[in-house]
């Protein structure tokens, strides 16, 4: 199934948000340090619901140690300044999908991290700068799942 990673998050919501999509759709959730928040975050707790025990959830000390265990044939960054749409990959059930912390997405070194396949923007209005985290691995995870049939999803 399809592989989530965040690059040092920031928002406990956000993560508990990530943390129950990953639940509900089968996917996995890694996160690499350091992290914003601790695991006994109320607002994490909160937002994940009673789902964090449904959820494949992997902490990395760093990116390199996430690629290791990732082993990705290919990975999308989710930037702003992404070259294509999210709507114009077919996605592969292994595939890694890549974000930024919050604040300020991810880095450059990051994005151009030999190992990205591509950079890939989500549309929004001009002169907005940035769309919830958990809102756009939503986003983009539902079309990789649809594009699957929704594999393993009950009626």
């Amino acid at each position: 199934m399809f592989r989530i990673l965040f690059y040092t998050p920031e928002i406990p919501g956000n993560t508990g948000n990530a943390i129950r999509l990953a639940a509900v759709t089968g996917a996995e959730l890694h996160l690499v340090e350091p992290l914003g928040f601790t695991f006994e975050d109320a607002k994490l707790r909160r937002a994940g619901l009673d789902y964090h025990d449904l959820a494949v959830l992997r902490v990395h000390r760093d990116l390199e140690t996430a690629w290791q265990e990732l082993a990705p044939e290919r990975v999308f960054a989710f930037t702003a300044e992404g070259e294509i749409s999210y709507a114009d990959i077919t996605y592969q059930a292994s595939d890694v999908l890549l974000f930024g912390p919050e604040s300020v997405g991810l880095p450059a070194d990051v994005k151009h991290d030999p190992r990205v396949t591509a950079r890939v923007r989500l549309p929004m209005l001009p002169t907005r700068r940035s769309l919830n985290l958990a809102n756009s691995a939503s986003i983009v995870l539902y079309e990789a799942w649809r594009q699957h049939s929704f594999s393993g999803a009950g009626s």
